[in-house]
C-alpha cells in the first residue's frame, strides 16, 4: 500500500479509538474491549474499499455493512462520523436517555448504519439475505459483516452459514474478530469454535486468515474476496482486544465496562501518544 494512504487509515483509526473510549466514559458504560480490536478493519472498510455516500446514505447502489457484533456500537459510530454521515458531535448522544444513539448499533436514527443489531447471530443472517437479495436484483452490492469469535458459538451463525453458502453468496464478505476473549472469559474455554478456518472450508467458505490490525493484509483479503465468483468469504483476522489502551490489551475485564476518570486518562495520554506519532510519522 502507498505509504501516505496506510499513514491517513493509521491516522483515522486513532482518531477513532480516541472516540470510542471518550464515549464509553462520557457514558460510564459500553463494549470497549471488542471495539477497539475491529476499529482497523473498519477504518479500511469504510475508507478505502466500500462503495458509500454519506451525503446519500440510503443508495440503493450502496456496498452494505452489518455490524452483528452490535454491543461494539462505540467501534461503528466514530468510523461512520468521521467518513461524514453525522456530526462527530452527535457521539456524545451515546447511551443517552435523551438520544437515539443506543448501546447497540441502531438503523433508523443514526444514518448509515444499515442494521440494527444486538442479539448475537441474527445481524449476519440479516446480511446473508441483503446478500441473496442483491444477487437476484443482479445488482453489484457487496455485503461486510463483522462477527464476534464469541458469537460464532450461537447456533444461528453456522445456519447462516450454511445458506450463505448454499446460495453462492459469492458477494458476501464475513469478518470474524477473533479476539479470543468474550464476557464470561477465553473462547477456548467458554466454548471452544476451534478449529474455525477447517469448519468455514467444511461449509464451503472462501476463508483467508490474517492479522486483523495490518492494513496491507486487510486490503489483500479483500482483493482475495472479490476475486472469488462461487462462494462465499470469510476474512478470520486475528486481533487483540483493547487495542491501543495498555490496561485494555489483551483483558476481559474490559468487554463490557467504561472507565473511570483516572482510567480515562490514562487512555487518552497512551491514545493521543499514538496519534502524536503518527503524525510525526507523516510529516
Amino acid at each position: 500500500m502507498e505509504k501516505t494512504k496506510l499513514t491517513q487509515l493509521k491516522l483515522t483509526a486513532a482518531k477513532a479509538r480516541l472516540l470510542a473510549v471518550e464515549m464509553v466514559h462520557d457514558a460510564a458504560s459500553g463494549h470497549p474491549g471488542g471495539s477497539l480490536s475491529c476499529m482497523d478493519v473498519l477504518t479500511d472498510l469504510y475508507f478505502s474499499q466500500m462503495r458509500v455516500d454519506p451525503k446519500n446514505p440510503h443508495d440503493p447502489d450502496r456496498d452494505r455493512f452489518v455490524m452483528s457484533k452490535g454491543h461494539c456500537s462505540p467501534a461503528l459510530y466514530p468510523i461512520l462520523a468521521l467518513r461524514g454521515f453525522f456530526p462527530v458531535e452527535n457521539l456524545k448522544m451515546f447511551r443517552r436517555i435523551d438520544g437515539h444513539m443506543s448501546g447497540h448499533v441502531e438503523m433508523h436514527y443514526n444514518p448509515g448504519v444499515d442494521m440494527s443489531t444486538g442479539s448475537l447471530g441474527q445481524g449476519i443472517s440479516a446480511a446473508c439475505g441483503m446478500a441473496l437479495g442483491a444477487k437476484h436484483a443482479g445488482s453489484a452490492v457487496n455485503v461486510y459483516a463483522i462477527l464476534g469469535d464469541g458469537e460464532v458459538e450461537e447456533g444461528e451463525c453456522w445456519e447462516a452459514f450454511m445458506f450463505a453458502a448454499h446460495y453462492g453468496l459469492s458477494n458476501l464478505c464475513v469478518m470474524l474478530d477473533r479476539n479470543h476473549l468474550q464476557i464470561d472469559g477465553t473462547t477456548e474455554t467458554v466454548m471452544n469454535s476451534a478449529p474455525l478456518e477447517d469448519k468455514l472450508r467444511a461449509f464451503n467458505f472462501n476463508v483467508v486468515t490474517i492479522n486483523g490490525h495490518d492494513f496491507d493484509q486487510i486490503e489483500s483479503a479483500v482483493q482475495a474476496f472479490h476475486a472469488e465468483t462461487e462462494k462465499p468469504t470469510c476474512i478470520i483476522l486475528d486481533t487483540v482486544k483493547g487495542t491501543g489502551v495498555s490496561y485494555m490489551t489483551n483483558s476481559v475485564a474490559w468487554h463490557g465496562k467504561g472507565p473511570n476518570d483516572e482510567e480515562y486518562q490514562v487512555a487518552m495520554n497512551e491514545l493521543n501518544a499514538a496519534y502524536a506519532a503518527l503524525e510525526q510519522e507523516e510529516n
